[in-house]
């Protein structure tokens, strides 16, 4: 299933993406005040089974008519950001910052940081320039893992119970702040700078460990091209090991990392400007797609 939080004449609701993924049937009929964190916290089988219901009967909206928010617009507790997660994005990280060449400096334990969220930018939102503070807007296109059952101290073995879905996010970044500051939280958490989207797909469409195509392409240029089976740290360990005396809870996002092509890694650096639109693609979700302005 493929879940969406979307506008509707200035109501913001909740609503399930047919497979066309040109239209939606609208979820206020099962879950009148319902947001998508609610849906998460008690989806089951049969909550499932009667979405499916609701469904059947085909009441179509085409998404043309509505307004797509990110599917979880106010993460109740930010994002929890996996940094240096791919072995070529290590290494273009230390030729852009530190001026190294060779075989790049692998994390032995996953590097964690926070993104402050104001609110998440949807499908088609706009990412701001923040011009009057930084010349080095840049793009990190990432899969994000969507919480679905609390838990601390997770095996690895049982980690795929407590994953309700996916997601793509970008994690934008400040460069010039994160450089500036000596660490990752002021220079991620600028207003705007979290696109999420288009919608959350359910771990059931996805063969476990998951395997995806990852992509990202500015104004059609392609910048980023790998595959999630390139991780450092898988999502099995990426889980167990974050949650070890640490309570995750359902609609906490984890955004796994990204791959080499972002801006600064490129001779000269190709940051976003005003006008430019980013495309973030991962295999079996879809395109998350923004403009910078």
């Amino acid at each position: 299933m493929r879940f969406v939080t979307f506008n509707s004449k200035g109501i913001e609701k909740i609503g399930v993406i047919f497979k066309d993924e040109k239209s939606l049937t609208s979820l206020d009929e099962l879950f009148p005040d319902f947001i998508m964190i609610d849906l998460i916290k008690n989806f089951s089988k049969e909550l499932a089974d009667k979405i499916n219901r609701i469904q059947n009967k085909k009441i179509k909206i085409p998404l043309s008519k509505v307004v797509l928010e990110s599917p979880i617009p106010n993460p109740p507790r930010g994002i929890i950001c996996l940094g240096k997660n791919y072995r070529d994005h290590i290494k273009e990280v230390a030729k852009a910052i530190d001026g190294k060449d060779g075989e790049p400096d692998i994390p032995k334990f996953p590097i964690y940081f926070s993104k402050l969220v104001d609110k998440c930018i949807g499908p088609d939102g706009v990412i701001p320039a923040h011009n009057n503070f930084t010349d080095s807007l840049d793009y990190e296109v990432e899969l994000a893992i969507i919480i679905g059952k609390e838990g601390t101290n997770i095996p690895e073995n049982k980690v795929d119970e407590h994953i309700f879905g996916y997601t793509i996010l970008n994690d934008v970044s400040v460069r010039n702040a994160q450089k500036k500051h000596s660490q990752w939280f002021r220079g991620k958490s600028f207003d705007g700078s979290c696109p999420m989207g288009p919608w959350i797909v359910t771990k059931e469409e996805f063969k476990y460990p998951v395997q995806l195509a990852i992509r990202s392409y500015v104004n059609g240029e392609l910048r980023q091209d790998s595959n999630t089976k390139e991780f450092i740290f898988d999502i099995p360990y990426i889980i167990s090991d974050f949650s070890k005396g640490i309570t995750l809870k359902p609609g906490d996002v984890i955004a796994t990392g990204t791959p080499a092509g972002v801006g600064m890694g490129f001779t000269p650096p190709k940051f976003l400007k005003v006008g430019d639109e980013v495309k973030c693609y991962i295999e079996n979700i879809g395109f998350l797609k923004n403009k910078v302005l």
